[in-house]
């Protein structure tokens, strides 16, 4: 038995009992099915789900698939129709249980596992199938579902200007790439309890939660683990930069202000990203514009009227500059998240990570300890130099002298970009 039956199979039967049954919802589809056959105007996958044989042969990438190919008798292909379909879902359910001997299959589908499980088959279990599987929320589909609907509102091309908006599965770093420290792993754990639990918190009236100020010098990670958490969390991660948003109109960027905290409810659940957050100082302190005050008055009542519990949206704002920022806007925050320069112990498991594909000699011990005051972007751009500096002689395995080179090269441009030029 080919592969591509067991596979045709897996479609068909999906696709008939996610429409047989009321309860099943798209983000129990795999996400290849789910992605398929998603639909920008319902935003979701519409039930029945009817499978061409053209979907066959693009989604499995093979030609001219007729009964002859799919040599099963439960499963017809319509030549007249262009259609394929199960003919008796209990024969071909029990077909391709006895062909899933391992339940590999089973196990990460929760459509199937749910049927099998209703069935009392032994070993199916929808609950860990379901876990297996991302839901909707991390498509990139998704978020161009609800873009669409904001493109259409008055005003909705306007406030997708203002932002920067990312499909959790867009995000390449995740959080198994980071070294955290013991404060940053006890605040992210507070972060995924207090969405797990966000109906006990509404019920209990604890709706000052879920507003972090992200503090620490440039190229600590800030942004980075801002985006991981969206990717962990399956939630779209919508980035502002304040400074943007300031329109050459002054008038303009209250109103900016508010566009991007309405958007962000619009997409919700999401996290909203606030970065270049000591503008607010900066404002705060010029006596130049009156209109720029009012703006950072109106972002500080935003921060204010937002809220996790009600709302669905997590605030993170980041900061380089801590002691610009003033008592008003650090009480707009309920938690505050620090981003240290690695230590010693850090920069060495941040190496062991960037290096983990690269082959080679090389000691990342010795370079934990010659790199002192590094930070974690620093670090990488290290390892970018010895990489691309290798790759010049053909070279694709790194020696310690490649590394050592790399450390020595980042030394002299710190160095320069430090001085001051004198005629």
């Amino acid at each position: 038995m080919s592969d591509i039956t067991l596979d045709i199979v897996e479609l068909l039967l999906t696709a008939q009992i996610y429409s047989k049954y009321p309860e099943m919802d798209v983000s129990d589809l795999p996400k290849d099915i789910r992605k398929y056959y998603w639909s920008r105007d319902h935003k979701t996958v519409p039930k029945p789900i009817r499978v061409s044989v053209i979907d066959l042969e693009k989604i499995f990438g093979v030609e001219n698939i007729d009964n002859r190919s799919v040599s099963v008798p439960f499963v017809k292909i319509d030549d007249m129709e262009f259609s394929a379909k199960i003919t008796a879902l209990e024969v071909g359910a029990e077909w391709f249980q006895k062909k899933d001997e391992n339940r590999e299959r089973i196990s990460h589908n929760p459509v199937l596992a749910f049927y099998y499980e209703k069935n009392k088959t032994d070993g199916a279990d929808y609950t860990s199938a379901k876990s297996k599987v991302r839901p909707k929320e991390v498509d990139r589909e998704w978020i161009e579902s609800l873009i669409a609907d904001i493109e259409k509102e008055e005003g909705g091309p306007d406030m997708l200007k203002l932002v920067q908006i990312s499909a959790p599965e867009d995000i390449r770093q995740t959080m198994k790439d980071f070294i955290l420290t013991h404060e940053q792993e006890e605040e992210t754990k507070k972060i995924v309890k207090a969405i797990q639990y966000r109906d006990y918190l509404k019920h209990i009236g604890l709706y000052d939660v879920g507003k972090i100020l992200m503090v620490g010098p440039p190229g600590t990670g800030k942004t980075s683990l801002a985006k991981a958490m969206s990717e962990h969390l399956s939630s779209p991660f919508v980035e502002v930069r304040l400074s943007m948003i300031t329109d050459q109109y002054l008038g303009e960027t209250a109103k900016n202000i508010d566009r991007v905290f309405s958007l962000a409810k619009k997409l919700s659940p999401c996290i909203l990203f606030i970065d270049e957050f000591d503008f607010v100082a900066k404002t705060r302190s010029s006596d130049e514009h009156a209109a720029l005050k009012r703006a950072v008055n109106t972002l500080l009542k935003a921060i204010d009227d937002i809220s996790l519990t009600t709302d669905g949206v997590l605030l993170l704002a980041a900061t380089n500059h801590p002691k610009m920022l003033d008592s008003a806007a650090w009480r707009r925050f309920d938690e505050i998240m620090k981003f240290p320069l690695p230590d010693v112990d850090m920069r060495k498991k941040i190496l062991d990570i960037v290096t983990k594909e690269i082959k080679g000699d090389f000691d990342t011990a010795e370079m934990a300890a010659l790199t002192h005051g590094y930070s974690g972007s620093d670090l990488r751009m290290v390892i970018r130099e010895g990489v691309l500096t290798a790759l010049v002689t053909e070279r694709t395995e790194l020696t310690q002298k490649d590394m050592l080179n790399a450390i020595a090269a980042f030394d002299e441009r710190t160095v320069i970009k430090t001085n001051e030029y004198e005629d």
